[in-house]
């Protein structure tokens, strides 16, 4: 069955063409600068040249379009006839505490992917404009959402709320919903599959790693507590992310520096992280070089993203009561082999020993410790695109 994955941002809409039952992409490519001047499609078919065609996109509607015509290309296409894409699954950024699995889209599901808005106002827009110019380009064909929250819903009341007065909760929502989820769902799933583990009896934490970074801890298959909370602001150190941050920093900063709420958190969003504490870059390549160079700045950076990510590991490892395995995805999970050693030379209580020959490992499944390790751990690549097309197949079949 052929799974086309859509994925809008505000401006872009990446795809794939994914046979489920080979698990092969058959073409993958992405809009840029819908409704900027300068739009481009950049489309990628298997075993075939790179097709790029710089047109203008007024909107999503156009650029859908674009990604039809691409796939069903004389020379650069991979199929010959819509009919031949058996369902659209989109990624979509927040369900609120509506939706735990992927869902069959119809009024009702667009209706609350639109009250979401406030809740996801750089994401859940372009998401619901790319569903409905997929609905008009494909009439007849399932659509599915598959949200990036879902995972995250089985986390236990005690693990999602805040400590603010009730009645927010209630009114508006607030809590913790975490993201990352299908990377989270992926990869955990994939883990139990080459680990052995028994997926009734296991306790596994998953570190997704890269410019975004989130950590879940998954018992049995289901997740029970993650790093990002309401927004993707809360948790680790990211690349332009504050992460965690006493609330009163706000307010702190606002009344120095006469901004509004809305440009503080702006900075905290965009400015800040790994590129704020080092004033070189959000790229951690760029910010270990300096490090290497004798920027102390850069060399605290690193130091306080590799101590955040244990403090993690070492709270879920007690939220569990436990762990059985630790898993590395992302940029960062999957490619430096020196941040998951500085990492794991926190966790030596837990008996965590790491093979030597892991820190050249890059973007390859793997387990990294050693046989004497009393946990395992694993590298495993993750594959957002191919856990969306699955989960879109699992209600469509």
């Amino acid at each position: 069955m052929n799974i086309l994955i859509i994925n809008c941002g505000s401006s872009s809409l990446k795809y794939q063409l994914i046979d489920t039952d080979t698990k092969a992409v058959l073409a993958k490519g992405i809009c840029e600068r819908i409704g900027i001047e300068g739009s481009k499609l950049t489309h990628e078919p298997k075993g075939k040249d790179e097709l790029v065609v710089e047109k203008p996109m007024k909107d999503h509607q156009v650029a859908v379009d674009m990604v039809m015509k691409a796939l069903l290309h004389e020379e650069f296409g991979v199929i010959k006839d819509i009919s031949e894409i058996s369902a659209v699954g989109h990624r979509v950024l927040h369900g609120s505490k509506y939706y735990s699995d992927p869902v069959l889209i119809d009024e009702n599901v667009k209706k609350v992917i639109e009250e979401c808005f406030d809740l996801g106002p750089l994401h859940n827009p372009p998401n619901l404009t790319g569903i409905k110019a997929c609905e008009a380009a494909m009439p007849g064909i399932p659509q599915v959402a598959v949200f990036d929250t879902a995972f995250h819903q089985t986390m236990p009341e005690k693990a999602y709320r805040y400590a603010i007065p009730n009645e927010y909760y209630e009114k508006y929502g607030i809590r913790r919903y975490g993201f990352h989820g299908t990377s989270h769902s992926y990869v955990s799933k994939r883990t139990l599959e080459i680990s052995g583990l028994d997926p009734n009896n296991s306790k596994i934490i998953v570190a997704h790693l890269g410019n975004g970074a989130s950590i879940s801890a998954v018992v049995n298959g289901k997740c029970v507590d993650t790093s990002m909370g309401l927004t993707p602001l809360e948790g680790l150190i990211m690349g332009t992310r504050s992460g965690d941050i006493d609330a009163g920093v706000v307010q702190y900063i606002a009344n120095k520096e006469k901004k509004s709420v809305d440009e503080v958190l702006d900075i905290l969003n965009k400015q800040s992280g790994m590129l704020g504490m080092s004033e070189i870059s959000s790229d951690f390549r760029d910010v270990y070089k300096a490090e290497v160079a004798g920027n102390h700045n850069a060399k605290v950076a690193n130091e306080a993203f590799v101590y955040r990510v244990a403090k993690y590991i070492g709270s879920y490892v007690a939220a569990m009561n436990g762990i059985d395995a630790l898993v590395f995805t992302a940029g960062v999970g999957e490619n430096d082999g020196l941040k998951r050693w500085e990492i794991c030379e926190y966790l030596g209580y837990l008996g965590v020993k790491l093979e030597d020959s892991q820190m050249k490992l890059r973007g390859e499944e793997a387990l990294i410790s050693t046989p004497d390790s009393k946990v395992k751990v694993y590298v495993v690549p993750t594959n957002e695109e191919l856990s969306i097309a699955q989960q879109t197949y699992s209600l469509v079949k």
